[in-house]
């Protein structure tokens, strides 16, 4: 550190001594003076609640039921100073439909940053645990490593994508981190939010929204209700995925499950248009056409991947 660096943050330090025997001192004003010397996250920790709830409205398509459950779960949370338990969701639907996408707005929203902060971690299995048989050696590690992170930041914020692909028996080490009762060195971890990102118990969304839109209803039809329990049944007895027999599903230690329903090219047009605005090509309406032409549909007309595609496509088509 340089001396001027120094100087400076001494300088800071009486400064704070000054204003905090002052009466009219505001909180905002400490906590500005705080973090030019600190390098707390909570100084990094701009939680945006609005901007989440039109950002989710705006730009994920065809979600009815993770938008509002996303955006009320993370609003009730962050109202509380001290949470209970930390707030853990799960994202569940066909490859595309939205889950990745959701996790960026979050990250952005809460830290002004889609994955870049420090603060957001995200953890892969075919890359970070991609050998089943040192199950035991990445419990270890990865214990130790969200304790270490919580520890330097108890509003870290932890995505673990692809579970399905996730080693039997690695995650469940991360069920003291999501109860009422563990401590981290004295740390409030109750405060961290978990993600876990999975395409299990996609074709138990498919199915329900089919049979909805055969009933003659339309997709915003479907309540939590409708999917919630059998979500967490599916991801609970799938022999493949990293949740299986897990104690964090038997325990109801994930405070919400999220479907992702399948996308039609109504849908898909709509992400083109939207991939093309920010292209500065907005008024390409006859290359949103192409895409949601070009794509690949089930016999129920879904997008075999969802959005996920577009990118490519737009720009196959401009």
């Amino acid at each position: 550190m340089e001396v001027s660096e120094i100087l400076s943050r001494i300088r800071a330090v009486i400064v704070i001594f000054y204003y905090c025997s002052s009466p009219v001192v505001t909180a905002l004003q400490l906590k500005t003076i705080y973090c030019t010397i600190s390098q707390s996250c909570d100084c990094d920790f701009k939680p945006d609640v609005q901007g989440l709830e039109w950002d989710l409205y705006k730009n994920l398509y065809g979600q009815h039921l993770a938008q509002e459950v996303v955006s009320e779960a993370v609003a009730n949370f962050l109202k509380k100073e001290s949470p209970d338990i930390p707030l853990v969701m799960s994202f569940h639907g066909a490859s595309g439909t939205g889950k990745t996408l959701v996790s960026s707005m979050l990250g952005r929203h809460l830290y002004g940053a889609a994955m870049g902060s420090p603060y957001i971690h995200q953890f892969i299995p075919t890359l970070h645990f991609p050998l089943p048989a040192r199950a035991k050696q990445y419990r270890s590690e990865l214990k130790t490593w969200v304790e270490g992170n919580l520890t330097t930041c108890a509003r870290s914020i932890f995505i673990f994508d692809e579970m399905e692909t996730m080693p039997l028996g690695v995650i469940d080490v991360l069920a003291p981190f999501l109860g009422p009762s563990h401590v981290v060195f004295q740390t409030n971890y109750r405060k961290a939010i978990y993600i876990f990102i999975s395409t299990t118990g996609e074709d138990i969304i498919n199915k329900l929204t089919l049979e909805t839109r055969q009933a003659g209803k339309e997709r915003e039809d479907i309540q939590l209700l409708d999917l919630e329990a059998a979500l967490s049944q599916a991801v609970f007895n799938n022999k493949n995925g990293g949740f299986f027999r897990s104690k964090i599903i038997s325990d109801r230690l994930i405070t919400h499950f999220v479907p992702f329903l399948p996308l039609n090219r109504r849908h898909v047009e709509r992400c083109a248009r939207r991939e093309l605005c920010q292209r500065g090509e907005c008024q390409r309406r006859d290359v949103a056409e192409a895409v949601g032409s070009a794509m690949t549909y089930t016999p129920q007309l879904f997008s075999s991947t969802g959005c996920k595609s577009v990118p490519a496509k737009v720009n196959l088509f401009l």
